[in-house]
């Protein structure tokens, strides 16, 4: 007997996991993020769609016109969810994109690439609002200059996204 009780509370406890975790399969997020590594801040318009509970496609694409300073940037991500918690869902991603700025009149184009995790988590209540964080690795070659950086990003500059 005791043996069926610890199987059925294993169970719960496992299953319940699942249960509870955001499910986002088929839905469309677009929001905002500011995860480019041109300059200082680019932010950017984005979008985010999962066709199934795993896997994920992300985009973002900032532009801004500023004379002589002008910046753009187009980004796609690949993401996969490895962990669920109750209103939140740890992803691991990658990305790829171009990026182009405007220094001293002279305009350069290049490519930035990112790995990633972070989570996108949701309060109780607000079931369609997510807040993201993200850390990891990115680089960025613009012509002849290459730039590695860290990234950790808070919830105000990964993004925030209201999904349909």
């Amino acid at each position: 007997m005791i043996r069926i009780q610890s199987l059925a509370l294993i169970c719960m406890l496992f299953f319940s996991s699942v249960t509870f975790a955001k499910d986002l399969t088929s839905r469309l997020g677009v929001g905002y993020a500011n995860n480019f590594g041109v300059v200082n801040d680019m932010p950017s318009l984005a979008a985010r769609y999962f066709p199934n509970d795993l896997y994920g496609i992300s985009g973002s694409l900032g532009v801004d016109t500023e004379d002589n300073a002008s910046r753009f940037g187009i980004l796609a991500k690949l993401m996969r969810i490895v962990f669920r918690e109750q209103n939140m869902n740890f992803f691991v991603a990658a990305g790829g994109g171009i990026v182009s700025r405007e220094l001293n009149g002279s305009t350069d184009s290049g490519f930035e690439g990112q790995a990633t995790f972070g989570g996108e988590f949701f309060f109780a209540g607000l079931d369609s609002l997510s807040f993201t964080f993200e850390a990891g690795l990115g680089v960025t070659s613009i012509s002849s200059e290459v730039r590695f950086r860290t990234i950790g990003d808070h919830p105000l500059r990964a993004g925030i996204l209201f999904y349909f």
